[in-house]
């Protein structure tokens, strides 16, 4: 896509693009908590330490490598405009982070996406188009819309060194607040977010691990394989994990990061219901893979200390992966 292969600073991940995306985002960014809870430690057998990235701006990570991503622009580059193809948390960063820098912004969106994800990027006045599930109307989208409108910059969902090191400044943050940590763990879709913190992790002689569902465990087949393996049929509840990983985010992950933990749906849910009790915070159900990957594989993270990234927070709640009685409201 016109003038993305040359923006400054898109060399190959490492420590010190992390360190420096953290100086030049943080005066758009949320400096999100770090919280501990004493019932999920017991549960756990471990101790919890959570970055609470549900409560970054538009509810996400994704507010980190998007605006990163948008700070590299040449002025003219931003004159044009940029596009990109989002499951509804990357869109609606981007989206945001347009609208602060004043760039136009298009995005193209699965049709089953959470109308919650949906209205949160319209709510940015984003232009957005509606496309099939899956990786295939993905990559279509991106070559018709290069093909038609050749000026406006594509900005991958996370296949990229500023995206991922934008991601990374989540993590940079937690071993800042939390030093003496042994493990850091995150969900893994595309591996934005995973490789930036595989990095942090490396540099610190942590363990680090990612989390799939079962029913999206491409990333996991790829690390098995030694070769990208495509996404699965759309079908898990944790829809900001359905996509397959990139070419900047596989290699960082096959070097610096110790294993990909599988979790089933049923568990995501457990998971999900239990953090939301714990934590007094909602996320989604990508997040609470973190969770429930700890309290499955005991033998990887009893006893320690471990640093999770909840990814996000952006859940329809009206249409919650358990069943939900509506209050009677009476006169």
């Amino acid at each position: 896509m016109t003038g993305w292969q040359h923006i400054a600073g898109s060399d190959a991940l490492n420590l010190n693009l992390i360190q420096r995306a953290e100086k030049l985002i943080t005066p758009y960014i949320v400096h999100t908590p770090v919280l501990q809870s004493p019932t999920l430690n017991k549960i756990a057998g471990a101790e919890l330490f959570f970055k609470c990235e549900n409560l970054q701006k538009t509810g996400a990570f994704k507010f980190r490598g998007a605006v990163h991503a948008l700070l590299h622009l040449t002025a003219e580059q931003r004159q044009h405009g940029v596009f990109t193809v989002s499951s509804g948390n990357h869109g609606a960063a981007l989206a945001a982070a347009g609208a602060i820098l004043g760039i136009a912004v298009k995005v193209a969106v699965p049709k089953n996406a959470p109308a919650v994800k949906k209205a949160n990027i319209a709510s940015y006045q984003a232009e957005i188009v509606e496309i099939e599930p899956g990786m295939a109307a993905r990559e279509n989208f991106i070559h018709e819309q290069a093909r038609n409108d050749a000026q406006r910059s594509f900005i991958p969902p996370y296949d990229h060194p500023l995206i991922m090191a934008g991601q990374g400044t989540a993590a940079l943050e937690l071993v800042k607040a939390e030093p003496e940590l042994d493990v850091l763990i995150t969900p893994l879709g595309g591996g934005g977010l995973l490789s930036g913190t595989a990095m942090v992790g490396h540099s610190q002689g942590m363990d680090v691990f990612g989390v799939e569902p079962e029913l999206a465990s491409d990333g996991w087949h790829s690390l098995q394989t030694g070769s990208i393996q495509p996404a699965l049929p759309p079908t898990s509840i944790c829809d900001g994990l359905l996509t397959s990983l990139g070419q900047h985010t596989f290699p960082v992950l096959q070097t610096m990061v110790n294993n990909v933990l599988l979790v089933s749906e049923t568990e995501v849910v457990n998971a999900m219901q239990t953090l939301w009790q714990a934590l007094k915070l909602v996320i989604e159900p990508s997040s609470a893979t973190v969770f429930a990957a700890v309290c499955k594989y005991p033998q990887h993270f009893r006893g320690k200390r471990i640093g999770l990234i909840l990814s996000g927070g952006n859940v329809d709640v009206a249409q919650l992966p358990w069943p939900v009685t509506p209050l009677e409201l009476h006169p």
